[in-house]
Protein backbone atom coordinates (compact mmCIF):
# COMPACT_ATOMS: atom_id res chain seq x y z
CA UNK A 1 0.00 0.00 0.00
CA UNK A 2 1.72 3.17 -1.09
CA UNK A 3 0.27 7.17 -0.79
CA UNK A 4 2.61 9.26 -3.08
CA UNK A 5 1.68 6.60 -6.30
CA UNK A 6 -1.97 6.27 -6.93
CA UNK A 7 -2.28 4.37 -9.67
CA UNK A 8 -6.41 3.49 -9.17
CA UNK A 9 -6.86 7.36 -8.88
CA UNK A 10 -4.84 7.72 -12.50
CA UNK A 11 -6.37 5.28 -14.21
CA UNK A 12 -10.14 6.50 -12.97
CA UNK A 13 -8.89 10.02 -13.95
CA UNK A 14 -7.45 9.16 -17.48
CA UNK A 15 -10.62 7.34 -18.45
CA UNK A 16 -13.04 9.75 -16.58
CA UNK A 17 -11.38 12.55 -18.63
CA UNK A 18 -11.71 10.01 -21.83
CA UNK A 19 -15.49 9.62 -20.86
CA UNK A 20 -16.23 13.25 -20.54
CA UNK A 21 -14.81 14.10 -24.00
CA UNK A 22 -16.87 11.72 -25.82
CA UNK A 23 -19.74 12.78 -23.45
CA UNK A 24 -19.37 16.51 -24.56
CA UNK A 25 -18.91 15.38 -28.63
CA UNK A 26 -21.88 13.07 -28.36
CA UNK A 27 -24.13 16.41 -26.47
CA UNK A 28 -22.44 18.23 -29.68
CA UNK A 29 -23.73 16.52 -32.74
CA UNK A 30 -26.98 15.80 -31.10
CA UNK A 31 -27.24 19.32 -30.58
CA UNK A 32 -25.79 20.49 -33.33
CA UNK A 33 -27.40 17.46 -35.93
CA UNK A 34 -24.29 16.75 -37.46
CA UNK A 35 -21.77 14.18 -37.26
CA UNK A 36 -18.70 16.22 -38.33
CA UNK A 37 -18.42 18.74 -35.67
CA UNK A 38 -14.89 19.28 -36.05
CA UNK A 39 -12.29 18.49 -39.12
CA UNK A 40 -10.68 15.55 -37.10
CA UNK A 41 -13.98 13.22 -36.92
CA UNK A 42 -14.19 12.69 -40.53
CA UNK A 43 -11.22 14.78 -42.49
CA UNK A 44 -12.02 12.86 -45.67
CA UNK A 45 -15.79 13.12 -45.13
CA UNK A 46 -15.49 16.66 -44.52
CA UNK A 47 -13.89 17.23 -47.79
CA UNK A 48 -16.51 15.75 -49.49
CA UNK A 49 -19.29 16.73 -47.88
CA UNK A 50 -18.27 20.31 -48.91
CA UNK A 51 -17.43 19.81 -52.19
CA UNK A 52 -20.83 18.83 -52.49
CA UNK A 53 -22.78 21.32 -50.52
CA UNK A 54 -21.12 23.08 -53.46
CA UNK A 55 -22.04 21.46 -55.86
CA UNK A 56 -25.90 21.55 -54.78
CA UNK A 57 -25.43 25.58 -54.39
CA UNK A 58 -24.25 25.49 -58.17
CA UNK A 59 -27.48 23.26 -58.86
CA UNK A 60 -29.98 25.50 -57.15
CA UNK A 61 -28.24 29.07 -58.82
CA UNK A 62 -29.04 27.23 -62.46
CA UNK A 63 -32.26 25.57 -61.39
CA UNK A 64 -33.41 29.14 -60.93
CA UNK A 65 -31.88 30.56 -64.07
CA UNK A 66 -33.48 27.79 -66.16
CA UNK A 67 -36.69 28.86 -64.54
CA UNK A 68 -36.01 32.13 -65.08
CA UNK A 69 -35.31 31.40 -68.82
CA UNK A 70 -38.99 29.05 -69.14
CA UNK A 71 -40.74 32.69 -67.77
CA UNK A 72 -38.87 34.79 -70.13
CA UNK A 73 -40.09 32.24 -73.12
CA UNK A 74 -43.39 32.00 -71.64
CA UNK A 75 -44.11 36.02 -71.59
CA UNK A 76 -42.66 36.26 -75.21
CA UNK A 77 -45.34 33.47 -76.29
CA UNK A 78 -47.81 35.27 -74.19
CA UNK A 79 -47.35 38.20 -75.93
CA UNK A 80 -47.23 36.46 -79.40
CA UNK A 81 -50.43 34.90 -78.49
CA UNK A 82 -51.66 38.00 -78.66
CA UNK A 83 -49.62 39.23 -81.72
CA UNK A 84 -51.34 36.06 -83.70
CA UNK A 85 -54.98 37.38 -82.54
CA UNK A 86 -54.32 40.86 -84.24
CA UNK A 87 -52.92 39.40 -87.28
CA UNK A 88 -55.91 36.69 -88.28
CA UNK A 89 -58.34 39.80 -87.21
CA UNK A 90 -56.10 42.27 -90.33
CA UNK A 91 -56.36 38.79 -92.94
CA UNK A 92 -59.74 39.31 -91.78
CA UNK A 93 -59.58 42.71 -92.92
CA UNK A 94 -57.77 42.51 -95.95
CA UNK A 95 -60.25 40.11 -96.95
CA UNK A 96 -63.24 42.23 -96.08
CA UNK A 97 -61.48 44.80 -98.03
CA UNK A 98 -61.58 43.29 -100.90
CA UNK A 99 -65.45 43.42 -101.19
CA UNK A 100 -66.68 44.69 -104.29
CA UNK A 101 -70.01 45.83 -102.83
CA UNK A 102 -67.78 48.11 -100.86
CA UNK A 103 -66.56 51.61 -101.14
CA UNK A 104 -62.70 53.14 -100.71
CA UNK A 105 -64.80 54.97 -97.55
CA UNK A 106 -65.73 51.73 -96.55
CA UNK A 107 -62.64 50.90 -97.31
CA UNK A 108 -61.26 53.54 -95.04
CA UNK A 109 -62.77 52.44 -91.94
CA UNK A 110 -61.44 49.01 -92.39
CA UNK A 111 -57.61 50.27 -93.16
CA UNK A 112 -58.06 52.67 -89.57
CA UNK A 113 -58.39 49.42 -87.85
CA UNK A 114 -55.77 47.47 -89.49
CA UNK A 115 -53.39 50.61 -89.22
CA UNK A 116 -54.21 50.53 -85.50
CA UNK A 117 -53.63 46.68 -85.58
CA UNK A 118 -50.56 47.00 -86.92
CA UNK A 119 -49.06 49.85 -84.74
CA UNK A 120 -49.92 47.46 -81.64
CA UNK A 121 -47.92 44.56 -83.73
CA UNK A 122 -45.15 47.35 -83.64
CA UNK A 123 -45.50 48.20 -79.83
CA UNK A 124 -45.35 44.22 -79.00
CA UNK A 125 -41.95 44.28 -80.64
CA UNK A 126 -40.31 47.01 -77.89
CA UNK A 127 -41.63 44.95 -74.80
CA UNK A 128 -38.63 43.65 -72.36
CA UNK A 129 -38.22 41.35 -69.05
CA UNK A 130 -36.78 42.65 -66.82
CA UNK A 131 -34.85 44.86 -68.76
CA UNK A 132 -33.88 42.94 -71.17
CA UNK A 133 -35.83 42.77 -75.22
CA UNK A 134 -38.33 40.09 -75.61
CA UNK A 135 -38.39 40.61 -79.19
CA UNK A 136 -34.74 41.55 -80.21
CA UNK A 137 -33.87 38.01 -82.18
CA UNK A 138 -30.80 37.51 -79.84
CA UNK A 139 -29.91 33.75 -79.37
CA UNK A 140 -29.39 33.58 -75.33
CA UNK A 141 -27.17 30.95 -73.56
CA UNK A 142 -29.08 30.20 -70.70
CA UNK A 143 -26.82 28.37 -68.02
CA UNK A 144 -28.00 24.73 -67.50
CA UNK A 145 -25.81 23.41 -64.90
CA UNK A 146 -22.95 24.14 -62.02
CA UNK A 147 -20.52 23.61 -64.04
CA UNK A 148 -21.28 25.93 -66.55
CA UNK A 149 -22.63 24.32 -69.29
CA UNK A 150 -25.19 26.54 -71.37
CA UNK A 151 -27.95 25.77 -74.04
CA UNK A 152 -28.77 28.45 -76.61
CA UNK A 153 -31.84 29.87 -76.55
CA UNK A 154 -32.77 31.23 -80.42
CA UNK A 155 -34.70 34.79 -80.22
CA UNK A 156 -37.45 36.04 -81.46
CA UNK A 157 -37.31 39.26 -83.99
CA UNK A 158 -40.64 40.72 -84.43
CA UNK A 159 -38.58 43.61 -86.59
CA UNK A 160 -37.91 41.79 -89.22
CA UNK A 161 -39.33 42.15 -92.88
CA UNK A 162 -42.05 39.29 -92.18
CA UNK A 163 -43.75 41.53 -89.97
CA UNK A 164 -42.76 45.07 -90.65
CA UNK A 165 -44.04 44.47 -94.51
CA UNK A 166 -47.15 43.28 -93.09
CA UNK A 167 -48.24 46.34 -90.57
CA UNK A 168 -47.24 48.76 -92.69
CA UNK A 169 -50.04 47.73 -95.68
CA UNK A 170 -52.69 49.14 -96.41
CA UNK A 171 -56.36 48.10 -97.04
CA UNK A 172 -57.51 51.13 -98.69
CA UNK A 173 -58.10 49.98 -102.35
CA UNK A 174 -58.86 46.49 -103.70
CA UNK A 175 -55.39 46.03 -104.74
CA UNK A 176 -53.68 47.19 -101.60
CA UNK A 177 -55.92 44.98 -99.70
CA UNK A 178 -55.08 41.80 -102.15
CA UNK A 179 -51.38 43.09 -101.35
CA UNK A 180 -52.00 43.04 -97.28
CA UNK A 181 -53.22 40.06 -97.31
CA UNK A 182 -50.39 38.22 -98.81
CA UNK A 183 -48.38 40.07 -96.39
CA UNK A 184 -50.38 39.45 -93.25
CA UNK A 185 -50.18 35.60 -94.31
CA UNK A 186 -46.91 35.54 -94.77
CA UNK A 187 -46.19 37.25 -91.29
CA UNK A 188 -48.71 34.93 -89.56
CA UNK A 189 -46.41 31.71 -91.07
CA UNK A 190 -43.45 33.76 -89.48
CA UNK A 191 -45.29 33.84 -86.35
CA UNK A 192 -46.42 30.40 -86.66
CA UNK A 193 -42.42 29.14 -86.88
CA UNK A 194 -41.11 31.69 -84.06
CA UNK A 195 -43.85 30.17 -81.27
CA UNK A 196 -42.69 26.77 -82.32
CA UNK A 197 -39.50 27.16 -81.44
CA UNK A 198 -40.18 28.98 -78.65
CA UNK A 199 -42.46 26.06 -77.44
CA UNK A 200 -39.50 23.63 -78.65
CA UNK A 201 -37.14 26.03 -76.20
CA UNK A 202 -39.63 25.74 -73.39
CA UNK A 203 -40.06 22.56 -73.62
CA UNK A 204 -35.76 21.69 -73.32
CA UNK A 205 -35.55 23.84 -70.33
CA UNK A 206 -38.26 22.32 -68.12
CA UNK A 207 -36.53 18.71 -68.93
CA UNK A 208 -33.43 20.33 -67.45
CA UNK A 209 -35.66 22.11 -64.72
CA UNK A 210 -36.81 18.58 -63.86
CA UNK A 211 -33.68 17.28 -63.87
CA UNK A 212 -32.00 19.37 -61.87
CA UNK A 213 -34.31 19.01 -59.27
CA UNK A 214 -33.91 15.50 -58.91
CA UNK A 215 -30.04 16.41 -59.16
CA UNK A 216 -30.43 18.54 -56.49
CA UNK A 217 -32.51 15.96 -54.20
CA UNK A 218 -29.60 12.93 -54.70
CA UNK A 219 -26.97 15.39 -53.93
CA UNK A 220 -29.07 16.19 -50.50
CA UNK A 221 -29.17 12.58 -49.88
CA UNK A 222 -25.53 12.31 -50.44
CA UNK A 223 -24.11 14.87 -48.34
CA UNK A 224 -27.00 14.18 -45.45
CA UNK A 225 -25.35 10.36 -45.45
CA UNK A 226 -21.96 11.73 -44.96
CA UNK A 227 -22.45 14.67 -42.45
CA UNK A 228 -25.73 14.31 -40.47
CA UNK A 229 -25.92 12.70 -37.18
CA UNK A 230 -28.45 9.76 -36.84
CA UNK A 231 -30.57 10.72 -33.74
CA UNK A 232 -31.31 7.28 -32.11
CA UNK A 233 -27.88 6.04 -32.63
CA UNK A 234 -26.05 9.28 -31.23
CA UNK A 235 -28.92 9.24 -28.30
CA UNK A 236 -27.92 5.59 -27.63
CA UNK A 237 -23.93 6.56 -27.60
CA UNK A 238 -24.77 9.55 -25.39
CA UNK A 239 -26.99 7.74 -22.75
CA UNK A 240 -23.73 5.02 -22.46
CA UNK A 241 -21.07 8.19 -22.13
CA UNK A 242 -23.08 9.53 -19.85
CA UNK A 243 -23.26 6.08 -17.43
CA UNK A 244 -19.34 6.03 -17.95
CA UNK A 245 -18.78 9.48 -16.85
CA UNK A 246 -21.08 8.77 -13.34
CA UNK A 247 -19.62 5.74 -13.13
CA UNK A 248 -16.50 7.20 -13.70
CA UNK A 249 -16.74 9.55 -11.55
CA UNK A 250 -17.99 7.72 -8.47
CA UNK A 251 -15.01 5.31 -8.62
CA UNK A 252 -12.71 8.33 -8.93
CA UNK A 253 -13.91 9.58 -5.51
CA UNK A 254 -13.26 5.72 -4.17
CA UNK A 255 -9.91 5.99 -5.71
CA UNK A 256 -8.77 8.86 -4.15
CA UNK A 257 -9.74 7.36 -0.69
CA UNK A 258 -7.79 4.52 -0.68
CA UNK A 259 -4.66 5.94 0.66
CA UNK A 260 -6.54 7.18 3.54
CA UNK A 261 -6.50 3.53 4.81
CA UNK A 262 -2.85 3.91 5.77
CA UNK A 263 -3.80 5.88 8.69
CA UNK A 264 -5.15 2.89 10.22
CA UNK A 265 -1.84 1.40 10.19
CA UNK A 266 0.12 4.27 11.34
CA UNK A 267 -2.67 4.68 14.11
Amino acid sequence: MVINTNIASSQGARLLSESSAMLSKSLSRLSSGSKIVSPEDDAAGLAVSMRLDAQISRTTAAKNNVTNAISFSQTQDGFMQKVAKALDRMSELAVLAQDVTKSDADRSLYNAEFATLGAYVDNVATKEFNGVSLFNGATMNVSIDGEGNTFAMSGVDLTIAAYTTATSSTVSTTAAAATALTNVKAAITQLATNRATVGASVSRLSFTNEQLGVLRETLGTATSRIKDVDVAEESTRFARFNILVQAGTAMLAQANSQPQAVLRLLG
